[in-house]
């Protein structure tokens, strides 16, 4: 049987499989992206993928203090996309 990684969501700090989260990087160039494939490098942090967590991630801000940089609107957009 193989190991599931497990990452902790930003938000609601609960511990999900790596699959249930979107993952968003700060390239070493200084961009915040959001990975799909889930091997960019740079700083990564994990938000869950359901509209609550998003929605909460803008309004707290949790993302920018966790990277340290400024989230575009664009990088919030691309998640609401992708929710299932």
């Amino acid at each position: 049987m193989k190991k599931v990684p497990l990452r902790k969501c930003l938000v609601s700090n609960t511990t999900y499989p790596k699959a249930e989260l979107f993952r968003v990087v700060k390239t070493p160039d200084g961009d915040v992206v959001l990975d799909i494939t889930g091997k960019l490098n740079g700083r990564g942090a994990y938000i869950h993928q359901d509209k609550e967590s998003v929605e909460k991630a803008k309004k707290t801000k949790c993302l920018e203090r966790a990277l340290e940089a400024e989230i575009p609107d664009k990088v919030f957009e691309k998640m609401m996309f992708y929710i299932k």
